[in-house]
């Protein structure tokens, strides 16, 4: 069964490729149109089945794999930022406060239901100075990241703590594909659980 990860992220291909399934990566032609007004969950949902669909109408005998994600902080959503700038103005924001990450995940299968789902995780950041976050936006990880910085890179200095599924923050939660690819005959190659237990975000670069 072909299964097709429809993501132009980096991050996803590492995650994806932890359960030891065969897969194949193709760039969703979807476009992405933020509202400030609409519930990020909602949203960020829609974005996922957005990308998965846009990607089964071309591998229509494919299972494809969608996913989004994007940061709630004090009631604004934050995606990627536009330019250096945007970039410092969330790093800044970020210092000290709390802010939840929104991950969603949609599978589109021709053979079955499909799946649709989304994580909620809580991260905290150290109260960092303005000196520490302008020597990380020099080392140039923000501009791709949602909320300007790299939680498997060294944007994990910046945080405090992590409530919920850690993957699921770096950019995709591996139990809910896991346990839908598994209903469907395919099998992980490795125990999703030992990557949980045996894992972390501040590990990352041994995985």
């Amino acid at each position: 069964m072909r299964l097709i990860l429809a993501s132009t992220s980096p991050r996803r291909r590492e995650i994806i490729a932890l359960l030891g399934i065969p897969f194949e990566v193709v760039a969703p032609p979807f476009e992405e149109v933020v509202s400030p007004s609409r519930p990020i969950g909602e949203e960020v949902l829609d974005f996922a089945v957005g990308k998965a669909a846009s990607v089964a109408a071309q591998h229509s005998e494919s299972i494809v794999i969608g996913s989004d994600t994007m940061i709630l902080l004090g009631g604004e959503k934050m995606g990627k930022p536009v330019n250096p700038a945007d970039a410092r103005r969330m790093l800044r924001a970020f210092a000290g406060r709390t802010h939840a990450i929104y991950t969603s995940v949609a599978i589109v299968d021709p053979g079955g239901p499909g799946l649709r789902c989304v994580e909620e995780v809580e991260v905290r950041m150290r109260a960092y100075s303005e000196e520490e976050s302008e020597r990380y936006l020099a080392l140039g990880e923000s501009l791709d990241k949602a909320g300007a910085y790299s939680i498997q890179g060294r944007g994990s200095e910046l945080i405090d703590a992590i409530e919920g599924d850690y993957l699921a923050a770096v950019g995709l939660p591996l139990r809910p594909i896991a346990r839908y690819l598994a209903s469907r005959g395919v099998a992980a190659a490795v125990d999703v659980e030992k990557i949980y237990t045996e894992k972390y975000y501040r590990n990352w670069a041994s995985f």
